[in-house]
């Protein structure tokens, strides 16, 4: 996997969001965290969305432009859905939603999950009477089966979360989405420290100049 690539962005709350913001603006420029198949894996592992062994097999046995063709599939996935976010964020979903659905449940159809039994990782029984667990597994067959986590996580956005609460953060030219699970649902920025801090300094900026043409006008 490609360590060169910079750090994912996880701010939105919600894994499905986050995969959106694969591609941002959070200081001025366009960054692109799944570019090629290297940056895809990368952004697949600090999700952990995939098993790191499972990354490091593809990564050591896909044919040669195999994985950057994944990348560039994964992109057009990203861009579709967001078109579905734009036009359905600020209200809740209803019914009709489904028909828009379909490039979504195909790739959810390609799912090959399983359970095994296993022993708890922790070793104890955490409070019940067995040291057993339920682990769900996958089936990785070829490298497009990369997109069913993603598409997983969009799953999990659609079916729990009420897109009323779905927003894009009101910094200048920020791209980043987020669920806002706020008390009193008051969340404006991606992150305090990059566009609220970025707001703060405006504001400031502006009260400061403000204050100076007054006291201009007084002289």
């Amino acid at each position: 996997m490609n360590q060169a690539n910079p750090p994912a962005l996880f701010i939105a709350d919600s894994l499905g969001l986050d995969f959106l913001n694969s591609i941002a603006i959070p200081v001025d420029t366009t960054v692109e965290f799944i570019g090629d198949g290297g940056s895809l894996l990368s952004w697949l592992d600090q999700a952990h969305l995939v098993p790191k062994e499972v990354l490091e097999q593809f990564s050591a046995t896909a044919a040669p432009g195999e994985l950057d063709a994944v990348a560039t599939h994964a992109r057009a996935f990203r861009e579709w859905f967001r078109g579905f976010v734009v036009q359905h964020m600020g209200k809740p979903l209803s019914d009709d939603a489904v028909g828009a659905l379909d490039p979504l449940n195909r790739i959810l159809a390609r799912d090959e999950g399983y359970g095994q039994i296993v022993a708890r990782q922790d070793g104890t029984s955490s409070g019940v009477a067995t040291g057993l667990a339920f682990e769900s597994r996958r089936r990785w067959r070829s490298s497009d089966t990369l997109l069913i986590p993603i598409a997983r996580s969009i799953a999990d956005l659609l079916t729990t979360e009420n897109f009323s609460d779905v927003k894009p953060c009101q910094g200048h030219a920020c791209t980043l989405l987020f669920v806002d699970h706020t008390r009193g649902r008051a969340r404006r920025w991606c992150s305090m420290a990059v566009c609220g801090n970025r707001a703060k300094q405006a504001a400031h900026r502006e009260r400061a100049g403000k204050a100076a043409a007054s006291a201009k006008r007084r002289a």
